[in-house]
């Protein structure tokens, strides 16, 4: 959904980052307030006081939105989920968990806390207006703590309509899941409401578009592919989690290992291996015993004219628990490591000898199969959900 993204900083153990995205998205809300927003609320100052208000502002969304989703991540440690960082993206912010709640009081709880620390953040900055008024501070300062008061408003409002992903569909999915006593069954229905709020949304932006708002209805038009797209998204992973669940790595692993001498050269990889097998990571292995790896990025590194200069022992990495799992443990797990460190294969390890492979793509395989013969619902993992 997004990628990696910079570490901003760490807060009771939970990691904060924004993805390159949100970059994009902070200068368009720093040129919506200065241009558009702040001079036709407050008029008479200054170009360069619309833009300081302006990155104000995005600062106070930044914030907001950390709020939020950090209330989302303290409760769903209560309830014992493992949530490590928060990502802020192009469309917002999201505390990305490797499991499902446990049960649909965890989620109505874990869901409702977004929306409600976003609310007393509006009644927070309502009172700083408040004050500001009372003690007549400057009326650029002012507008700035109005605005944050209103977002955080909207913010609210917004992760609350019954639209999955969203808070809201959340907090449906929690009343279904209780009621019909199936996660399965519970996201299904509240991911095909999702994609359709998603439908409406995109509706709504061409009419907007139509009518000359052309700046708004593209926005309308991007989070309606967004909202559609993760809904698809989060049922996609369910299915594939339930599917795999108690399954062991041992069954998926491919045991005809492609390995790499590290005595080879960065070109004769790159000939022999890269360009034959079409792989993105490759285990370094000398008499069936794992040394490192090495992946297409740290080639990327290396000048092209130094490469027959070099050897694959020379840049491989070590194996960490970030590449590696063992034959027994869970597919499940093995499929949340891949997502949480966005890799496709993992090498499986047994006391430091290399056994198999396993990669994405075999793990989809087999789900589609298994959905195809059992449940009907293959054709939510389609061809280039195969690509590796």
């Amino acid at each position: 959904m997004f990628g990696k993204g910079i570490t901003l900083f760490k807060l009771f153990g939970f990691e904060v980052k924004v993805d390159l995205s949100w970059v994009i998205l902070a200068v368009l809300i720093t040129w919506t307030l200065a241009r558009g927003i702040f001079p036709g609320d407050i008029s008479g100052l200054a170009t360069s006081t619309y833009w300081i208000m302006g990155a104000f502002g995005a600062v106070g969304i930044f914030f907001s939105i950390v709020a939020h989703e950090f209330s989302h991540s303290v409760i769903a440690r209560r309830f014992g989920l493992p949530i490590r960082r928060i990502t802020l993206f192009i469309f917002g912010g999201v505390a990305q968990m490797d499991e499902e709640p446990p049960s649909p009081r965890a989620e109505f709880f874990m869901a409702l806390a977004g929306p409600l620390a976003s609310i007393a953040l509006g009644f927070f900055f309502w009172l700083i207006v408040l004050v500001g008024r009372y003690q007549d501070w400057p009326v650029a300062l002012s507008g700035v703590f109005r605005y944050l008061r209103t977002i955080n408003f909207i913010l609210a409002g917004f992760n609350l309509l019954p639209a999955f992903p969203l808070d809201g569909g959340r907090l449906l999915r929690a009343g279904l899941w209780k009621w019909r006593n199936s996660i399965r069954q519970a996201t299904r229905v509240a991911s095909r409401i999702g994609s359709g709020f998603g439908i409406a949304l995109i509706v709504l932006g061409f009419i907007s578009i139509i009518r000359g708002a052309f700046v708004g209805g593209m926005w309308w038009i991007l989070i309606g592919f967004f909202l559609r797209g993760a809904s698809r998204m989060s049922y996609q992973k369910l299915l594939m989690t339930e599917t795999l669940k108690g399954e062991p790595v041992s069954r998926f692993m491919n045991t005809d290992v492609v390995t790499v001498p590290p005595q080879a050269t960065i070109e004769e990889l790159v000939e022999d291996y890269v360009y034959r097998h079409h792989f993105k990571l490759f285990p370094v292995a000398a008499d069936g015993t794992l040394e490192g790896c090495i992946t297409t990025r740290q080639i990327k590194e290396v000048p092209r004219e130094e490469w027959s200069r070099h050897t694959v022992r020379e840049l491989a990495g070590k194996c960490d628990a970030s590449n590696t799992v063992a034959s027994s443990d869970d597919a499940t797990a093995a499929l949340a490591k891949m997502h949480r460190n966005s890799h496709s294969r993992l090498m499986v390890v047994d006391q430091g000898k290399l056994v198999g492979i396993i990669s994405l793509k075999d793990l989809l395989r087999f789900l589609s199969l298994k959905l195809d013969l059992e449940g009907g619902e293959r054709a939510l993992f389609r061809n280039q959900d195969l690509e590796e």
